[in-house]
């Protein structure tokens, strides 16, 4: 069997799977990072003041191995030593009138304390808990890229997973934001929309409480980062190649087949097949000066809804936050909104990472904060850097102060602040308008399990991964979307397609 070299455009976590996958199928890859040493690209961290700042991962489906996404982390090296947080709560939310809602992990405890909490609401509150339980007894078929599956594949897949698809059909067309005002209850009205994006299908919302509820969807101790180097590592081990400081420019083609790479400091580097793991818009407008795109690609691009550009605020605390349980997120109403970059905030989110004593020196905490916000605000003010600074400084002394009166003494134990804004993502790992997950999912723009194609028209030799063709995006999915790929080249190169674990 003669090997076949892939070149990879991008070390974000699809790119790392493509590239393992491909090391495990016979292929001699090499993956081209632009940045400096660290492999994930979204899914990563920086220091700053002896604090880890997590960038990423809040919870991972699949961190537990009765879950079929675990054989994916497993075959990838991700959770390689790695101690696992099962969350108490998926968050609470304190409101202004001093009601508080807590979002139990455990699906009996939170259908207790949601009845509690609004008995006017027990019939939809039954309802919820009653389609989690649902979903606990299945999980997304996982097996094989749909791009590969012949009809017998396609017929066993849908009288397998019969009742799952039947049922995420008819929660699939409510969002979370419709949901909300079915409640009586004011408290979960607000709050059912804002524990996702609020035009998330409801559906989403379901398969997590589910994962939650199986203890399948928890913290890997460390975050981002160590989580990304243990797949990288598993590359290396595998035999790739991984090639830093390296951006691409321009993707080369030849009779309309993609033959290699052209990077910024101009050298080519050529194979027989080339995927991008980039960020999309630049891959096909800039790489490719959009000289394959169709009606179907210019859609997306003009039309699909973006996950909005965030705001995304780290502190180091001189406190421990013992109080507070392990949970995914926590909220509070703020007595007047809060304005960054142009959006209204009436809600304060935080993330207290008092569990992972990795990312905080001893007796020491990291709290994040991620506000949405408007691209072009940020894109024109970072052409004044003072101004910048000057506004970057503003929002982390208001969110400051807001801390501070619900814990307070809290501003005089802030001993690390950063700031970054989307003009941050776009500059280290270049996605589109700043958006953190490509395209965001919504009731009109989504069905179970769609994916876009991952050729572009015309176009040979060529593939795209992650997030930008695989809708609402996540770990998961953009892990899945890397190993698809290789099973796609596998079955050109009509080889079997096989695994490995570490």
């Amino acid at each position: 069997m003669s090997e076949k070299s892939i070149i990879i455009i991008g070390g974000g976590i699809a790119g790392l799977s493509a590239g393992c996958y491909g090391q495990m199928n016979g292929f001699r890859t090499r993956i081209f990072e632009m940045h400096k040493k660290k492999p994930g690209g979204l899914c990563t961290a920086w220091k700053r003041q002896g604090y880890t700042i997590n960038g990423c991962l809040h919870w991972l489906i699949g961190s537990s191995s009765d879950s079929k996404f675990h054989k994916i982390w497993t075959e990838l090296g991700a959770l390689e030593g790695k101690t696992i947080v099962d969350y108490e709560e998926f968050g609470r939310i304190e409101f202004a009138d001093g009601k508080k809602l807590v979002f139990s992990a455990n699906l009996d405890q939170l259908e207790k304390d949601l009845n509690d909490a609004a008995p006017e609401d027990g019939p939809l509150v039954k309802e919820f808990i009653t389609a989690c339980r649902k979903c606990t007894q299945f999980e997304p078929p996982l097996e094989k890229a749909p791009e590969v599956m012949g009809l017998f594949d396609a017929i066993k897949m849908i009288a397998t997973n019969l009742p799952l698809l039947f049922m995420l059909w008819k929660w699939n067309h409510i969002s979370l934001k419709e949901y909300g005002k079915r409640f009586k209850s004011r408290h979960l009205r607000e709050a059912f929309p804002m524990l996702f994006m609020p035009d998330f299908p409801v559906s989403f919302m379901l398969m997590t409480f589910a994962w939650l509820h199986k203890k399948a969807a928890g913290y890997p101790i460390g975050g981002s980062l160590p989580f990304s180097q243990n797949i990288e590592t598993r590359y290396r081990s595998l035999g790739g190649e991984m090639v830093y400081q390296s951006r691409v420019e321009k993707i080369l083609v030849e009779n309309n087949k993609a033959v290699g790479i052209r990077l910024a400091d101009g050298t080519e580097h050529r194979a027989d097949y080339v995927i991008s793991a980039a960020d999309g818009h630049a891959t096909i407008f800039e790489m490719l000066e959009g000289r394959y795109v169709d009606a179907t690609v210019k859609d997306y691009y003009e039309h699909m809804v973006l996950f909005p550009p965030l705001v995304y605020i780290a502190l180091g605390v001189n406190r421990s936050f013992k109080d507070l349980p392990a949970a995914a997120g926590y909220a509070f109403e703020l007595a007047e909104p809060l304005v960054v970059g142009g959006i209204e905030h009436r809600y304060l989110d935080l993330h207290v990472y008092n569990f992972d004593p990795t990312l905080a020196p001893e007796g020491k905490t990291l709290l994040t904060s991620m506000f949405q916000t408007d691209f072009e605000y940020w894109n024109q003010l970072r052409k004044d850097d003072a101004a910048y600074k000057l506004e970057k400084d503003k929002i982390a002394d208001k969110v400051v102060a807001l801390l501070d009166r619900q814990f307070p003494g809290l501003a005089s134990q802030v001993e690390m602040r950063d700031v970054s804004s989307p003009t941050t993502f776009v500059r280290y790992t270049g996605n589109w308008k700043g958006s953190f997950e490509g395209w965001q999912v919504t009731p009109k723009t989504w069905s179970f399990g769609r994916t876009m194609s991952k050729k572009l028209p015309g176009l040979e030799n060529f593939y795209m991964a992650g997030q930008w063709v695989e809708p609402g995006g996540g770990l998961p999915a953009v892990a899945m979307s890397g190993r698809n790929v290789i099973q796609i080249l596998c079955k050109r190169e009509k080889r079997a397609y096989t695994t490995s674990r570490t």
